[in-house]
């Protein structure tokens, strides 16, 4: 990916820095590798390359959501020192084109982890 892709209003941009999820005290995902959706109208949302999430914390819901330029979400759900985090984190399994390069990614929602 170019530092920079933009499309159907949206920009793609590799994130610059470390990133670190936490769910209470757990690290859920550390990256060099994160990547930054900008979309008018919403705060910009990290995405980080599965490569770097530790799935073992996670397990997969039956919820999906459908966005017409980005796709079909699939949802999960963090598990951690006995506590749930529902739907918490998305990924676009077969991203619309307009996020191609968001395929292997995961955003978490910001209400229910920290970010370091």
């Amino acid at each position: 990916m170019t530092d920079t892709q933009t499309t159907d209003r949206m920009t793609i941009r590799a994130h610059d820095g470390p990133v670190t999820v936490r769910y209470l005290d757990v690290v859920i995902a550390s990256t060099q590798r994160a990547r930054e959706l900008h979309e008018p109208g919403h705060d910009p949302v990290l995405y980080i390359p599965f490569d770097d999430i530790y799935f073992v914390h996670l397990e997969k819901t039956a919820k999906r959501t459908e966005c017409p330029r980005k796709g079909i979400a699939s949802y999960w759900r963090i598990l951690a020192q006995g506590h749930a985090a529902e739907d918490a984190v998305l990924t676009y399994d077969d991203p619309n084109p307009s996020i191609a390069s968001l395929k292997g990614y995961a955003a978490f929602d910001a209400s229910k982890v920290s970010f370091e």
